[in-house]
């Protein structure tokens, strides 16, 4: 069996299936010379002209350019930068018009051309002395993409890391009308050749191989003439047939291999590119001039002058077709590319781009324009002329139905978008336009589709995140609970040990330790119940210092608190053990009696209680002492008109304070007339020998009990118990002044 050099040497050649006939109407352009297109007035520059993204753009309204200065920077491996055709002023950077089926308005950068096409500095390279980096990134820097219509960067379908048996350089112009390949090889065979060797250098391939159909006789000749004595270089004549300029049909034909679907020439040891492309490499390479302009074929009936003309990156369509003489009829179409793939333009402001290889201005009676689309009658001649062995037919039910499910299986990007299948349809039905809307939808699914996977992916990268996260704090919290516990655990049996050294040391104690220790504790208690009184006395202090009346009341108190310890003094002398239950029911009556001075009411009580033990009191030292009735009532007189005026002031002075319990009170004045009836039916017959005498207790007891009675009656009004108080103090003037003298 063969290789695959030992074929391509037997100058052997096959078959791709389909494919159709139509008349090439070359034979006039390619006796042509190219010409040369003057500036026009504006030059318009897409940022995206090839396969990939738009580069970023470096100028700006108003800058000034010179002719081969990047107007983008490739930031990303898949753009390639634009440059200035000429040198020039910036117009603008805005939208227009793209050359695209589509007719959707691009960035485009709007240059005026200064007349003058002034050259930026150039640096060329040795290719032989560079690396294949060094010449893969000039390739990049000067914008290169595929010419063959692909666009795609030529940078990236040079840098691959198989290897290469076998480079095609593809010289098959097998459209109509289209010559610009034919020409390029005519008139500059020696840099595309310059060009191979230079893709030779960076992919080194076993052979190479150059692909030219039989209807170009002439451009045969030159790169023969051009490729002489390079070996294993071969230059083979294809016939025409249309499409056998494509790719994967092209590789069929020259090595009778099959590309497999989804992959690619270099997956079966193979590289093909544009002759166009290999004039452009060598121009950077060896000139480092970029790609500002190419050669584009301008045909049609409607023109005076068709012809191959040299045109910048830029130029409007209008520019060329005027330049070619062109007379426009009504309705008059002007496409872009050829009668095949090409698309028609919806205005002729539309710019030349790196791609751009035909400008076809037609008659009608030169190319009718497609009649109305009628149902498919299922003749299979679209599946007879395809190339790629598809189903145009099942393809075209897919697409109208967006069935993307069975336009995958049914292998709808192998579609070489030729043409050949819509050329032979006898229902005129544009199968091709189907095809190019079913294959944007899909992209725009994959677009979307890579997004939410994106999103997705950043989402779920997020939520480990968080998770790491909340596993390390709670294992930052574990090691931090142990450390406590082990410090803890470290810290026990000095706490026990302390704990047992205090136990040790209170058993340890002696009875005289124990007796100082509760002394000390009985003092602190002492201390502490001192202070405590002082801060209860100290608000009354203050109050007493400021108010005459409380002093007053206060001062009251004092002298009976006073005089009642005089008296228990006494008694305890000649009476101890009796004395001492008294002494323990005076101290409640006393602290009853500190509690009482800030209520009016329980004041008033208080001074009934104290009238009446003063009243005893006098008569037991009136007994023991020999003193008479009369020197005996005057100072339990003058306290019971204390204690009177006690009672009455702080009503005066409490207005705003709020009343305490009725019910309280008027248990506290039946007690207080209780003691005091009590009393009177104990004292001695000796002591009632007069009237007059006893006028002033009981006037004392029944005031006390008015006042007492009036208080409790009106608890809640403190304006009335003050009218009481008063009340109370008038009667115990008015008996005061009617006691014998």
């Amino acid at each position: 069996m063969q290789s695959l050099l030992e074929q391509v040497a037997a100058e052997q050649l096959w078959r791709f299936p389909g494919g159709v006939h139509p008349p090439t109407r070359k034979a006039e352009l390619s006796k042509k010379p190219i010409a040369s297109l003057p500036l026009p007035d504006k030059l318009y520059i897409p940022l995206r002209q090839h396969i990939g993204v738009a580069g970023h753009c470096l100028v700006q309204k108003g800058d000034h350019v010179m002719k081969g200065q990047p107007l983008t920077m490739a930031d990303n491996s898949m753009s390639v930068p634009v440059h200035a055709p000429t040198s020039g002023l910036i117009l603008a950077v805005t939208e227009h018009t793209s050359p695209h089926p589509s007719a959707l308005p691009e960035p485009c950068i709007v240059l005026e051309p200064d007349g003058l096409d002034e050259w930026r500095e150039r640096a060329p390279l040795h290719y032989s002395q560079c690396s294949t980096e060094q010449l893969l990134e000039r390739i990049q820097q000067s914008g290169i993409a595929g010419m063959g219509g692909a666009g795609f960067p030529t940078h990236l379908k040079s840098a691959v890391q198989q290897q290469v048996e076998l480079l095609i350089i593809n010289g098959v112009e097998c459209e109509p009308y289209i010559s610009a390949d034919d020409a390029l090889m005519q008139e500059q065979a020696d840099t595309i050749v310059q060009g191979i060797e230079i893709l030779c250098h960076i992919l080194e391939p076993k052979a190479v191989l150059i692909a030219i159909e039989d209807d170009k006789p002439a451009a045969i000749s030159a790169m023969q003439s051009a490729c002489h004595g390079r070996q294993p270089w071969f230059i083979r004549s294809v016939p025409t047939k249309y499409p056998s300029g494509g790719e994967k049909q092209l590789i069929q034909l020259l090595t009778g291999q099959e590309v497999p679907a989804g992959r690619r020439p270099i997956d079966i040891g193979m590289m093909m590119f544009n002759v166009g492309t290999s004039f452009a490499v060598a121009q950077a390479v060896l000139h480092d001039i970029p790609l500002v302009s190419r050669i584009v074929t301008v045909a049609g009936d409607t023109l005076q002058h068709p012809q191959n003309v040299l045109a910048p990156i830029g130029t409007p369509v209008s520019d060329l077709l005027h330049f070619c003489g062109f007379q426009p009829e009504r309705p008059q179409r002007v496409i872009m590319g050829g009668p095949m793939m090409g698309f028609t333009l919806p205005d002729l402001s539309v710019p030349v781009i790196k791609t751009t290889n035909c400008i076809l201005a037609p008659t009608q009676q030169e190319l009718p324009a497609a009649g109305e689309e009628m149902d498919c009658i299922r003749c299979t001649a679209c599946a007879e002329a395809c190339p790629a062995s598809l189903l145009p037919q099942q393809l075209l039910w897919f697409s109208k139905a967006k069935d993307t499910e069975k336009l995958d299986e049914y292998n709808l990007f192998d579609c070489i978008e030729c043409g050949a299948c819509a050329y032979v349809c006898p229902s005129e039905i544009p199968l091709v336009q189907y095809y190019r809307v079913a294959k944007a939808e899909i992209r725009e699914q994959q677009r979307e589709a890579l997004k939410a996977e994106q999103a997705k992916a950043r989402f779920e990268a997020r939520q480990a995140r968080l998770e790491a996260e909340k596993l390390e704090r709670q294992r930052r919290n574990e090691q931090l609970a142990v450390e406590r516990a082990a410090k803890q655990s470290a810290n026990a049996p000095d706490a026990v040990a302390a704990a047992l050294a205090r136990v040790k040391s209170q058993q340890q104690q002696t009875p005289a330790d124990l007796e100082a220790i509760k002394a000390e504790r009985e003092r602190k208690k002492q201390l502490a119940r001192e202070r405590q009184a002082e801060k209860t006395e100290a608000p009354a202090n203050a109050a007493s210092a400021t108010d005459p009346r409380q002093a007053a009341i206060a001062a009251a108190l004092a002298r009976a608190k006073a005089k009642k310890q005089a008296a228990a003094s006494d008694s305890e002398q000649v009476h101890p053990q009796q004395n001492q239950p008294e002494q323990t029911a005076t101290k409640p009556a006393e602290t009853a009696a500190a509690s009482e001075a800030s209520d009016p009411r329980q004041a008033a009580i208080a001074a009934a209680l104290a009238r009446a033990k003063a009243k005893k009191q006098a008569a037991a030292s009136a007994s023991d002492t020999g003193q008479t009735e009369q020197e005996q009532a005057k100072p339990a007189e003058t306290e019971a008109e204390q204690a009177t005026q006690t009672a009455a002031e702080p009503a005066d002075t409490v207005k705003a304070e709020p009343a305490p319990d009725p019910r309280k009170a008027a248990i506290a004045a039946a007690i207080a007339r209780a003691k005091a009836k009590k009393q009177a039916e104990a004292t001695p017959a000796s002591e009632k020998t007069g009237p007059e005498e006893a006028k002033p207790e009981q006037a004392d007891a029944a005031s006390a009990s008015a006042a007492q009675t009036e208080a409790t009656e009106q608890p809640s009004d403190p304006r009335k118990a003050a009218i009481a108080a008063a009340i109370a103090r008038a009667k115990a003037k008015k008996l005061k002044e009617t006691e014998p003298k």
